[in-house]
Parts: C-alpha cells; structure tokens; sequence
C-alpha cells in the first residue's frame, strides 16, 4: 500500500507539481536538523579558534596585514579604471555595465551521491533567493540554485551530470558548451570540431548569452585536448576555476540589468552610471522653424499683415504670411570646430 502511494505521489508530482508547497513545508522543518548535523564541525572550529597558538596568530595577522595592503592599492586603480569607463561611455553615449550585487550563503549539507553534486545553503527566499540565481566564489562559477525553500535553498553544481554551461574562450572568442561529468574537478566541453583553435591552458568565462549567468567569470582551465583519427569532433576536457569541494563560505548573484536585479529588489545606481546611460536624443525642430503653409485665397480688401519676428508660435499659425516662410540655416557656434 504504501508503495503504491509513493509511486502515485511521484507521478502526480513529477507531471502536475502538486507536492512543491508540502517539499516547502518539509525544507522548513528540517531545516534545524542541518544544523544539528553541523555542530559537531562548528564546535570544532570554535576550539581550534580559540587554541590558536600566538605565533600562529601574529604569522597570521602580518599575512593577512600584507594581502590588505595589496587587494587596498588594486582597489584604488580598480575605482581608478572604473571612473576611466563612465567617462569614455558618456562621450560614446553609451550604457554602463553596473556590477552585479551579491550575497554570502554558508554550506549546510552536500548530497552524498557522487553524480549528484548538489549542496544546500542557509539562504532561502526570505533573503530573496530565487530558481536559477548563479553561484560563485572567489576563484569562479560554481553552479545555480535549482530548489528554493523559506530558510534553506538547494544549488547545483556545474560538475553535475545535468547541468550545462555556455561559455567562451578569452584568447579567441570561441564559444563552447561546458558540460558537468558527475566527477570532481571535471567538464566536458562538447561537439568541438576537429578544426577548432583551443589549446591547454585556455580560459573558458561565462558568455552570458544564457540570459542567466553574468558574462566574464571564470568558468574553468582547459586541462585536455585530444585529436582521435578517423572523428569529426576533438575531445577537450577542462577543470572548474572555483574550489567546489573545498569552500563552506559561498557568494550569491543577483544579476542587474539596467539598474534593476534580476530576481529579486531594485537597486539604486550611483549618479555617475545614471549619467552616463542617458542617451543624447536628437534636438526637435521649433514650431517657428516649420514651414508654414501656403497663402490662403482672401476675400477682396483683406489685408494680411506679417506676423511680428518675435511672435509665439501660436500667433504664428494664428495669422501665416503671405509667402512660406523658409526656415534660414543655423549658424553653428563660435566655440564649435567644423
């Protein structure tokens, strides 16, 4: 009996999706058992934290003083390029590219099946996560959020054996498909041609023409080219750039298009990008400027006078001249280079 109900309550859920707010209800209130799992990890950590040695902390501490320093000067020529990039978009008229916003999430639980490379977060759509929201951290991509719950969200990597990647190669441009294996640190970038210019060592980055992930993150390293005799296509192998196995501290993506996040609030551009996506919009022609109509017949002695040069334009339409009036040509600016 209960079989048979699994296998209806499977089938009516695969085809009508009839149980997502009883898996919602179910995510909730498990949610406390994964913390429960993770404590012994946590209180571990906490120990080790507290029974640091002092020369390990003072090594630390003059390490972590060291990479400040480094990542302050990179920010300063970062905010340096980014000033150079409005300026050079407002003088092409152009829209600047607003960086996407972000969120940190923490591991609470990762699949045990080893094709299945899935894991969960502590973030959920409370915090505004939302199906299909790209994850990264500091190294690259490293899958999307596939199921959302009220405290808790489930993500998918990109070493899944379902999940699929468009990217592209920095050194050509060459566009690919970058395919999860099921095995650790391993893609596949399916149906190359035999002719394709990739080499080890390439870059592959998001394309962004999925309309999901923002282009220009790193994706993975070409690891493996191998020409077969006799096949049309090479086979080309790639290791992901982000540390999959390895991170507890996670980064979600909220995307901005136009100054609006994808998925989730509206976030409020700086004045320099509202600037500089104003577009310059052609200047109308003035109502003086038009051409007038032609002379009406007028009854015998009417007498039309011209309108005055300062008139309005509605005193202008009110009594047209005799002749149509041509509109002379602008005389450009003294301060204005032909």
């Amino acid at each position: 009996m209960f079989v048979s109900a699994s296998l209806i309550m499977m089938t009516v859920d695969h085809r009508q999706n009839y149980l997502e707010s009883v898996r919602t209800a179910l995510s909730a209130a498990i949610y406390p058992l994964y913390y429960v799992v993770n404590l012994p990890m946590s209180a571990g950590g906490w120990l080790q934290d507290n029974f640091t040695t002092r020369k390990s902390l003072m090594a630390e501490n003059t390490r972590l003083h060291a990479q400040d320093l480094l990542l302050k000067a990179q920010v300063q020529k970062m905010a340096a390029l980014e000033m150079e990039n409005v300026r050079l978009r407002e003088l092409l008229g152009a829209s600047p590219k607003v960086s996407e916003h972000v969120m940190a999430a923490e591991l609470l639980a990762v699949d045990i099946d080893p094709y299945a490379r899935k894991v969960v977060l502590d973030k959920g759509s409370r915090d505004g996560v939302y199906e299909g929201q790209p994850l990264i951290d500091a190294r690259g991509v490293m899958g999307q959020v596939i199921n959302v719950g009220p405290l808790s969200s489930t993500a998918m990597l990109i070493t899944d054996t379902t999940h699929a990647l468009p990217v592209m190669v920095t050194r050509t441009g060459l566009r690919a498909i970058a395919a999860g294996t099921g095995a650790a640190g391993l893609l596949d970038l399916q149906n190359l041609p035999s002719n394709t210019d990739i080499r080890q060592g390439d870059l592959l980055v998001t394309s962004g023409l999925d309309g999901r992930f923002p282009p220009n993150y790193p994706v993975a390293t070409v690891t493996l080219v191998k020409q077969q005799q006799g096949q049309y296509f090479i086979q080309a192998r790639a290791t992901p750039t982000a540390r999959l196995e390895h991170n507890r501290e996670v980064l979600l993506v909220w995307p901005q298009a136009g100054g609006q996040v994808l998925g989730g609030a509206t976030v409020q551009e700086p004045a320099g990008a509202a600037q500089g996506m104003q577009q310059k919009q052609p200047q109308a022609i003035p109502p003086a400027a038009q051409i007038t109509p032609a002379k009406p017949e007028t009854p015998a002695g009417a007498t039309i006078k011209p309108a005055p040069a300062a008139a309005s334009p509605a005193s202008a339409l009110a009594a047209p001249p005799a002749k149509p009036a041509v509109p002379a040509s602008p005389q450009p600016p003294s301060d204005v280079i032909e």
